[in-house]
């Protein structure tokens, strides 16, 4: 089964975290939701999520699947801020595993590692400034680059999970997944 970590910090945008945490968990994917300095994290819109483990030594060094980093300005800027889940992102991309991230995280978080080193990605409008020279941004709203999973926000939250399905799962999942949860207006 396939492991997957989902950052929350303070001011983290809830469409772009319980989106994939929810639809990831309906394709039987294992998924920790890890909060950075305490179990109950305030988001940008004053909900208040319980997240599964506390970020630690034992979770940085684990090995997981995939990494998502939800956006939401302040959210992202204090994941930016923490030094050693940077140090987990870059190790994670070293060893192939599945980086992504939504709305400002590209631009905030990802800016402050080797991670958009000459990739394609996309971010909440506005925040490509932060990206890399060698960064490609594209317009869409999710883009895959090997490792790379981005997405533009909250508006694009449900791609952006089918997307992560997809890729870790399999297309009939994510389709299976698709036609349970996103229906045409």
């Amino acid at each position: 089964m396939k492991e997957v970590a989902v950052f929350l910090a303070e001011g983290f945008e809830e469409v772009e975290a319980i989106t994939p945490i929810d639809f990831l968990r309906r394709a039987n994917v294992n998924v920790t939701t890890v909060g950075l300095g305490t179990h109950e994290i305030l988001g940008s819109h004053g909900i208040k999520v319980i997240a599964d483990e506390i970020f630690s030594n034992d979770i940085k060094n684990k090995m997981f699947d995939c990494l998502v980093l939800p956006g939401g300005k302040l959210g992202s800027d204090n994941l930016s801020n923490n030094n050693d889940l940077l140090e987990m992102i870059e190790d994670h991309n070293k060893a192939g595993k599945i980086i992504s991230a939504i709305c400002a995280a590209p631009g905030v978080v990802l800016s402050k590692t080797s991670v958009l080193n000459g990739k394609k990605a996309t971010c909440y409008p506005g925040f490509e400034k932060f990206f890399m020279e060698n960064t490609t941004f594209c317009a869409d709203r999710v883009v895959t680059d090997n490792n790379l999973i981005t997405s533009r926000g909250a508006g694009t939250a449900a791609e952006f999970a089918i997307e992560l399905i997809k890729v870790l799962v399999n297309t009939e999942t994510a389709l299976e997944i698709k036609s349970q949860t996103i229906q045409n207006f």
